[in-house]
């Protein structure tokens, strides 16, 4: 289903999308070594990226355009994942995933369809009782 380069591009969307509110904490770098890990890619190249993410840049932040639309589906649940890791969607997390969606031909309402069930989900997580 993933081509190299829908894997190679996943991993970099999801790095874009860290840096949008200019910090990447504890919780952003697990979403994104579990993601990283999942598609193959090894520990040494994703920590090193992790480590020097925030300084740089030769990262371009161009509309990644999958293979298939439900590849750039996956993305983007994954991009909720990481952009709530610290309890909050910002504008620029919330444009970067518009532009991923519309690049792969996504409707808009989708997209705050799945934010929608996204923030439901966490919700009636968190209403959990830990025993």
């Amino acid at each position: 289903m993933f081509t190299l380069l829908d894997k190679s591009e996943y991993l970099k969307g999801l790095l874009i999308l860290a840096r949008k509110n200019n910090s990447l904490d504890e919780k952003e770098k697990t979403v994104i070594r579990n993601v990283a890990n999942r598609l193959g890619f090894s520990k040494d190249f994703y920590e090193d990226t992790l480590k020097y993410l925030m300084s740089n840049k030769y990262i371009t932040e161009e509309p990644i355009k999958f293979s298939n639309p439900s590849i750039a589906k996956l993305f983007i649940k994954d991009g909720l994942e990481l952009a709530y890791s610290d309890n909050e969607l910002c504008e620029k997390e919330l444009n970067w995933l518009k532009s991923i969606a519309k690049a792969n031909q996504l409707a808009v309402d989708w997209l705050m369809e799945s934010i929608t069930e996204f923030e439901n989900y966490r919700e009636s997580y968190t209403k959990v009782p830990v025993k």
